[in-house]
């Protein structure tokens, strides 16, 4: 059985609250790096998960967390898809005899008829390939690639108003009426 001082404790110790500060978006445990623009600049149809071509120290560099993909694209170069412009930090303790590019294009590793599926997207319907996500799975570095129409101006301001109306929705439904 508890004490009294434990029950009396518990029942007139003063509640902390948090601060209400914008609180910052949570992402999954395993994400590397997001890229929150593709979504608001392009409709994604499709995705697919591709291995992706590093070195030892951007492998090291990404479990550091120094990995950003919001500028980076993908192209189909002779068969095969490269991610351009996404940029790995190397970390100072880097290996002194290997000269670290933090924009270098890397090679995303696709099975042949999801290359295949990509090329036809692409050259015959109009796709943009663009990557979503970059993230750890089983140890391994995955690239998340979406296949994406453009946005147009009037379906970005569509966007925000069903973002909005989902907003006020929760809010009436937390505080009740």
């Amino acid at each position: 059985m508890p004490s009294a001082s434990g029950i009396l404790g518990a029942l007139f110790h003063p509640v902390r609250r948090k601060a209400m500060a914008k609180q910052k978006r949570k992402t999954p445990e395993n994400v590397i790096a997001l890229n929150r623009k593709a979504r608001h600049d392009y409709t994604i149809e499709e995705t697919l998960e591709a291995g992706i071509v590093l070195h030892g120290w951007e492998v090291k560099a990404l479990r550091a967390g120094k990995g950003q993909i919001a500028e980076s694209h993908v192209q189909l170069r002779e068969g095969e898809a490269w991610l351009f412009n996404a940029q790995i930090m190397p970390l100072l303790s880097a290996s002194s005899h290997v000269r670290p590019e933090p924009t270098r294009s890397r090679k995303l590793l696709l099975h042949r008829e999801q290359l295949d599926r990509l090329v036809g997207a692409v050259e015959r319907k109009g796709y943009t390939i663009v990557p979503l996500d970059m993230h750890w799975k089983a140890g391994n570095v995955k690239v998340t690639i979406g296949y994406a129409k453009g946005k147009k101006l009037h379906d970005k301001r569509a966007d925000a108003k069903e973002n909005d109306w989902a907003r006020q929705k929760q809010r009436i439904l937390k505080h009740g009426g």
